[in-house]
């Protein structure tokens, strides 16, 4: 059966692959077969006992057509951006009405048709928006939206959900208006359907733990309805992105709408879910208290870009050992209080340990902070050296790793050996490496703006090719001297194999896409 999927995705690829080289050749700078090593070394990695839509075997030619490339002088963070991509590709699955991502390899009671999850699709959509084949995540969309005779997926809500504004975040990057216009009534119904389920009288939504995606918090608990600072965010973004798409469709009125239920929420969240004492945004109970603890989710709203000036202190915590910077990664909660990492161990606590999904929620947050705000509270170098613990964090006995969370002091992974864990599709990394590390911002315009979120001292050089951006192919460099890549010193950003824009520095540049 693997011999045949082999020869039958074998037979597309090969389509694939002679368009996307005519379409690259010209403007490549690296070459994909300098970087195959990795996959050779990860397929040897493990005895392959679950294969979906592409199998080990076919990986690389896969990759070769769909990621962008990247190499830099530190190996681990080299090697981890191959790896993810090599996982991200693991959970691709053929359904009998379209391609979609699985969260879990092995099949979870709990999961809808075809073993698929919706806890999170935001992640997968950020993820899988810079694949140049854009196949796998319209008839993701299509499978979650559509795939059920014509209706959404039956578990479609069990879980919070950012969608919406991921998949306007993702036509920021491909420029597709007909297909992102095509799903809006969707978009429209599933957010009412939101307001008819969660949307309490005084404007804010509630949830439980266990279906924001995150059980045994110190603010609630599995079955304990709270006005989480998760939920309302989302929804908030979400608004936000509807009201872009009524404008882009020419509605008005709806934009309009969909504005003022954003600035509504907006509103609410600052009034009732910031704790002026803790300087954090927090659960408030149903018994109007807030919870009094730090958690992680209280940087989820930078995420959308939904705080005004003057909450920036917030951020404070993320680089002090004593609340969240712990040695393997962004904690759950405040290491301070004395409830921390109080629920015992390895049932999916979210009381302290360290996991992914929460990780990639806070850089990205944190790279919004860096690039919307005016302040002062973090750089660059707290950027990167939490990125740089994300890398190492994603290591398990020396090889790499990612799975459910893992204990914040020692690195061990909490699930260790269990199968349930091993590739979670839970969290981006690459993603984060294009907008943050490397910075490229997405944009509805035809500029293409690049913020590198790098300490200058540390690589001498650097760079992402071919990247597809709004129809073109993105090359960034990061070249000090101008020695490694012979293309000039300093920053510089390429479109289709021609110069956009350049710096001497790592800084903020903007040039046209044209």
């Amino acid at each position: 059966m693997i011999k045949k999927l082999g020869l039958l995705f074998g037979i597309v690829l090969c389509i694939s692959s002679a368009i996307a080289q005519k379409s690259t050749k010209s403007s490549a700078v690296l070459k994909a077969d300098d970087f195959r090593h990795y996959v050779d070394y990860f397929n040897k990695m493990e005895d392959e006992n679950i294969v979906q839509a592409i199998p080990n075997a076919q990986a690389w030619d896969w990759m070769k057509v769909n990621i962008p490339l990247f190499e830099c002088p530190q190996q681990n963070f080299e090697e981890m951006w191959y790896f993810r991509w090599w996982t991200l590709r693991k959970h691709i699955k053929q359904t009998p009405v379209g391609y979609a991502f699985t969260e879990f390899l092995v099949p979870r009671n709990y999961a809808d048709k075809y073993n698929l999850i919706s806890s999170a699709l935001g992640h997968h959509i950020y993820e899988a928006r810079w694949l140049r084949d854009p196949k796998y995540l319209n008839e993701d969309m299509h499978v979650w939206y559509r795939g059920n005779d014509g209706k959404p997926m039956n578990k479609l809500h069990t879980f919070s959900s950012w969608n919406i504004y991921a998949l306007y975040n993702r036509y920021l990057v491909n420029g597709d208006s007909t297909w992102l216009l095509n799903m809006l009534p969707d978009f429209e119904t599933d957010y009412a359907r939101w307001e008819s389920e969660k949307r309490m009288p005084n404007g804010l939504y509630w949830q439980t733990d266990v279906k924001d995606g995150m059980e045994e918090t110190i603010s609630g608990g599995r079955k304990e309805k709270n006005y989480r600072p998760t939920i309302n965010s989302y929804m908030y973004g979400n608004a936000i992105a509807l009201a872009n798409m009524e404008k882009m469709k020419g509605d008005k009125a709806k934009a309009d709408l969909y504005t003022a239920k954003a600035d509504t929420l907006k509103k609410m969240i600052q009034q009732l879910l910031w704790n002026p004492s803790d300087t954090f945004f927090e659960t408030r109970k149903q018994a109007d208290t807030l919870a009094n603890v730090r958690e992680e989710i209280g940087f989820i709203p930078w995420y959308f870009n939904l705080p005004d000036a003057g909450y920036e202190a917030a951020w404070k915590k993320v680089k002090e050992e004593k609340t969240f910077c712990a040695p393997f990664g962004i904690t759950t909660a405040d290491r301070s209080d004395p409830r921390f990492r109080k629920h015992g161990c390895c049932s999916c606590e979210w009381d302290g340990a360290v996991w992914p999904y929460a990780t990639a929620q806070t850089m990205t947050a944190m790279a919004n902070l860096m690039n919307n705000y005016t302040q002062s509270v973090v750089d660059d170098s707290v950027y990167f050296r939490l990125m740089e613990t994300y890398v190492e964090s994603q290591y398990r006995r020396g090889r790499p790793y990612v799975g459910e969370y893992l204990d914040e002091t020692h690195g061990y992974w909490l699930k260790d050996d269990q199968e349930r864990s091993r590739y979670y599709n839970h969290s981006t990394f690459n993603d984060l490496m294009i907008t943050g590390l490397a910075g490229l911002r997405p944009r509805n315009d035809n500029k293409i703006e690049v913020n590198p979120l790098i300490p200058e001292n540390k690589w001498n050089w650097f760079c992402f090719d071919n990247i597809p951006y709004h129809g073109k192919l993105v090359t960034i460099i990061w070249d000090k001297d101008g020695s490694k890549y012979k293309k000039g010193k300093g920053l510089s950003v390429w479109v289709n194999g021609k110069k956009a824009v350049s710096a001497e520095h790592l800084q903020k540049v903007i040039g046209n896409l044209e």
